[in-house]
């Protein structure tokens, strides 16, 4: 009884001597011009799928692989911004953001425009996600970034101001002229430079620069670009989600572990430390790394105390803050920074660990996204042409998964495999939907009526050569209309090759005349592959199969459709010509030349290989070697302390071996000879094997390659690759596109910004590829175009390097936590990933490829699109209307002009963006102003407004220019780096001009009285 008394009193004691108090902390601090500011920015980096799904991420489900939940984020946020005017918070994902907005309530959804209003809380970069800047082709990161911008304009009416790319892997040139100056950003942060490059640049305070991304451009083009000292996340010690294990601030005295003083001693001396590295009183901050903030609570009432007691103390000012209010204090400063062109590729975090090889990773993927990425921007003109139809079906499915499959974790090939599976399947969902879009417009435009029974059919498997609809039994009187719709600004003559059961099939155009065609044989290597992948993508064996490839030129007009038609029937004298079948043994001395026109590749009658190339057109001449080979991926257990151990994975590259692949000294090929194009057929070996065609027509070759499923059997990783070999002087230079726009000059074992420690010869000169790659001397240049994103090289002078796959063991310790070892399944067995896929070559005189790299690589980026119906009857076709263009008969594009997107907006609006191809001095020819004719690209519809906006269509061109930042660089005169560009757009005249590598966005609508096909 005593004890229990005596614990009364010391209770009742120990309440009376505490007094009960409520702490106020002053959060509303403001920049104080003569201290060192320390700018928190409160943010939460949500990837859009990595190691669990989007969906998954979203709402937080499968948290045995990561506990992620951006939901809870978000719905954590807004109470905690509320509880303090002076907090502030940054978000970018738009496709997360876009999922929580839609389930708000009205009330909540109040609270959160005001919010914004109020700045406290700012959308930075607003796309539908942080793409990729590697693997992305241009039109995709427009695309996903005014997906983004438009839904944030269209609910909060603001435009974003920062360009926030704080963890792709390396930085593009690109992304900071075209996806940050043309966006009217003021500013764009990054995380990931390389780590040399890092280092000089701390110790110069050259972090922060003045990025001039183009040449053609120059300074009007320009953005205030910051590296962060090391990542995007807190100073060491300031992480405060609720597990985290960095020391809270605890400031009640009468409670143990009181930390105030150490709390700010700490704050003050990383603040000192940044500001060494920095210019000017101003530092930012990162506060937040990866799906941080699902109790944001923890975070702000930590960052309250800070600024609270920080200021206090006097020595620093902390403050919440933004990227806009740090650049805005940057820009007040009126300081010099220094000038940054090219861009930071290839990045390395560290010795031998250069992320160079996701590149290549997942090349099925990559190309599927590259095609669907053609295939949308055909969809959307089609819709157009049609009009959109709110009922559905749209193309906004494709867009959305589109948008999100360029994340910095999607096409990147870094991501786990079930989460690669459901980027397949949302992109395969959002084609499906984007097919019934197409295939509705093609039949209304063809019937002339929106009540028309006719259906089309389309062949999303054809490069496996699967196409149901063309692999029918011609009866007589059934007949195979084609409809050719092509998607680029000029007419198109190409030869189409589609699957047939028979050889006895003529061609015959809408006027009924034959045209010329070529039959040749499905080989084994395309049937195996065509009966595994079809059962693996549409989940039963096919049927039969085709036993031919049917070849014929087509013609078709600018935006517009050709009809062929393909019966059985016996071929006219002038177009039976029989294919010539060559095989090589071995045995032979004499030199093979093959193709049909002026384009000739010449083969080793004893070897099979490759040795020259000859066109008699523009009069080059060449010697041209074409191998395999693989390297061995390290497994990083040879590394020795202090080295860190480093494998090749999914992001890193690093080889310790290569290996020639040869299956034996003489490589048989067999050559088909018909009068559209030469074939050369090679069995490289037991699961590589190519064919090159030389078209009569051209003036290129191509290679279409089947690689897989690489053999692991030996336990080692591999990396395929193809060098194709020249004499050409190219002294360690060449030159690689930046996301398919302007070339940069590579140097190999170079980097124009500080000296290179070489640690990984091949690893460090590899860089990403999404048009082509090529390399001159003073006579000749050599180039390539892929089909893809790829990485490659020019390790030798002379040679050019694709890699093509890669089949990897070992996980690189990056993060994804599995061995990039793609493996495809079908009910009766597993295998291996093969990849199917082209790239194409050719030599011209110095000077002269520039043309065929620009319009060539359009081809590539939008192939002609096919469309198939089954007829019966005498006539050619049921169709009203078997040609169509959707501009002036008598117009087409300029050569040097791509309309790169013609979308109806939900609104009714028209966005429409028209990009010039060429860089200034890039072509004699086409690198001069060009002039698009509105009127003419419409002419059976009304202009009644012409607005030209910025890139993403989120402000008025005239509104973004007034409110650009012109900033200071050193040793640039602003004024004399001023480049022309094309002018405003006369309201009656409706011409655009373009200068050089411009590319221009407006708005239109149209007159509704008069609009007509």
């Amino acid at each position: 009884m005593a004890n229990k008394l005596m614990l009364l009193i010391f209770v009742v004691g120990f309440a009376l001597c505490v007094e009960s108090k409520y702490m106020v902390y002053n959060t509303g601090a403001k920049i104080v011009p003569d201290k060192l500011n320390v700018h928190l920015v409160p943010h939460s980096h949500d990837d859009v799928g990595w190691l669990k799904t989007v969906d998954q991420y979203y709402v937080g489900s499968n948290n045995s692989i990561q506990g992620a939940c951006v939901q809870n984020v978000l719905d954590s946020l807004i109470p905690a911004l509320l509880a303090d005017e002076n907090r502030k918070f940054i978000y970018v994902e738009q496709a997360f953001f876009q999922r929580w907005w839609r389930d708000q309530s009205p009330a909540t959804q109040k609270i959160v425009r005001q919010l914004v209003d109020a700045g406290q809380l700012e959308f930075i970069n607003g796309g539908w996600c942080m793409h990729d800047e590697a693997a992305t082709h241009y039109i995709d990161m427009i695309d996903q970034t005014t997906l983004g911008h438009r839904y944030i304009k269209e609910q909060f009416n603001v435009t974003p101001r920062i360009g926030w790319q704080i963890d792709p892997f390396g930085h593009s040139a690109v992304q900071a002229y075209l996806l940050g100056a043309e966006l009217g950003f003021d500013s764009f942060f990054f995380g990931r430079i390389d780590y040399q490059d890092r280092a000089k640049r701390k110790a110069e305070k050259a972090l922060e620069v003045v990025w001039q991304g183009s040449k053609s451009l120059g300074s009007s083009a320009q953005i205030f670009a910051g590296a962060f000292p090391e990542n995007y996340e807190p100073p060491s010690g300031f992480y405060f989600e609720v597990n985290d294990d960095s020391d809270i601030v605890q400031d009640d005295m009468n409670l143990f572990d009181y930390n105030v003083q150490d709390r700010v001693n700490d704050f003050v001396a990383a603040a000192f430390s940044q500001a060494n590295i920095t210019r000017t009183n101003h530092v930012m901050w990162t506060m937040g790394t990866d799906f941080k903030y699902q109790y944001a609570r923890t975070w702000f009432r930590n960052m309250d105390k800070l600024i609270h007691y920080v200021n206090e103390d006097g020595r620093v000012n902390a403050l919440y803050s933004t990227p806009s209010i740090y650049t805005e204090a940057k820009y007040a400063s009126k300081e010099s920074w220094p000038l940054k062109t090219d861009d930071y590729f290839p990045y390395a975090d560290r010795i031998n660990a250069y992320w160079t090889g996701y590149f290549t990773s997942r090349p099925a993927i990559k190309h599927y996204v590259r095609i669907l990425s053609g295939y949308y921007l055909a969809a959307r003109q089609l819709e157009f042409f049609k009009g959109r139809n709110e009922a559905g079906p749209s193309t906004d499915s494709l867009g959305d998964a589109l948008g999100i499959a360029q994340h910095h974790d999607a096409v990147t090939g870094t991501e786990q495999q079930h989460v690669a599976n459901d980027y397949a399947k949302r992109l395969s969902i959002g084609y499906n939907e984007a097919e019934d879009v197409i295939s509705t417009s093609l039949a209304y435009i063809a019937q002339s009526s929106s009540e028309s029974g006719l259906k089309l059919q389309q062949c999303p498997l054809l490069n496996i050569s699967y196409c149901p609809p063309s692999e029918v039994n011609l009866s007589p009187g059934k007949k195979l209309v084609v409809m050719i719709y092509n998607s680029l600004g000029w007419k198109r003559s190409e030869i189409v090759k589609i699957p047939v059961v028979s050889a006895n099939v003529i061609v015959q155009d809408s006027t009924g005349k034959e045209i010329e065609s070529q039959i040749l044989p499905v080989v084994d290597a395309a049937m195996a592959l065509r009966e595994f992948y079809a059962t693996a993508n549409v989940g039963k064996s096919p049927v039969g199969g085709p036993l031919y490839w049917l070849a014929f030129k087509a013609e078709v007009p600018p935006l517009g459709f050709s009809t062929y038609t393909v019966s059985s029937g016996k071929r006219a004298a002038t177009t039976s010509v029989r294919e010539k079948f060559y095989r090589s043994d071995g045995n032979q001395n004499d030199a093979i030349e093959v193709g049909p026109g002026n384009l000739k590749l010449v083969y080793s009658g004893s070897d099979g290989k490759l040795t020259g190339y000859i066109n008699g057109k523009n009069m080059v001449k060449s010697s041209l070697e074409q191998s395999y080979s693989y390297y061995v991926g390290d497994d990083g257990t040879k590394d020795v302390a202090p080295v860190v151990a480093q494998a090749s994975g999914a992001y890193v590259f690093r080889p310790n071996s290569t290996f020639p692949i040869q299956s034996q000294e003489k490589i048989p090929i067999t050559v088909l000879r018909g009068p559209l194009f030469d074939e050369v057929h090679q069995n490289v070996n037991s699961w590589i094997y190519q064919i090159t065609r030389v078209y009569k027509e051209k003036q290129h070759a191509e290679v279409e390659f089947i690689v897989g499923p690489i053999p692991i059997n030996d336990g080692l990783g591999k990396e395929v690759v193809t060098q194709l070999t020249t004499t050409i002087k190219n002294n360690k230079t060449f030159y690689t596109d930046s996301n398919g726009r302007d070339f940069l000059e590579r140097i190999r074992d170079y980097r124009s910004d500080w000296n290179l420690q070489v640690n990984q010869p091949v690893a460090g000169n590899y860089y990403p590829i999404n048009l082509g790659i090529y390399m001159k001397d003073k006579d000749t240049e050599f180039s390539i175009l892929v089909d893809r994103s790829v990485g490659g090289s020019s390790i030798f002078d002379g040679q050019l390097e694709l890699m093509l796959h890669r089949r990897l063991l070992v996980d690189d310790s990056r993060g994804v936590a599995e061995a990039l070892n793609e493996t495809v399944c079908i009910p009766s067995a597993c295998k291996g990933l093969t990849v199917q896929g082209k790239f194409y070559f050719r030599i011209d005189p110095l000077g002269e490829g520039a043309k065929w790299r620009r319009s060539f690589g359009q081809e590539i980026y939008s192939p002609l699109l096919l469309a198939f119906s089954e007829q019966d009857g005498d006539e050619m076709t049921n169709f009203k209307v078997p040609t169509f263009t959707g501009i002036d008969p008598s117009y087409s594009l300029p050569d040097n002009v791509a309309l790169i997107t013609l979308q109806e907006l939900a609104n009714g609006e028209v966005l429409i963006r028209l990009a010039h191809l060429y860089e200034v001095g890039e072509d004699k020819d086409l690198s001069v102003p060009a002039r698009v004719e509105l009127k003419k690209l419409f002419p059976n519809k009304q202009i009644i407004q012409n607005t030209e906006t910025s890139l993403s269509a989120n402000q008025k061109r005239e509104d973004m220019e007034k409110k650009r930042l012109v900033w200071s660089a050193e040793g640039s005169n602003h004024k004399s780096q001023r480049v022309s560009r094309g002018g405003p757009v006369d309201p009656i005249k409706l011409v655009v001009e373009l200068a050089p590598m411009e590319i221009r966005t407006f708005l239109i609508n149209f007159s509704k009285k008069l609009s007509t096909l």
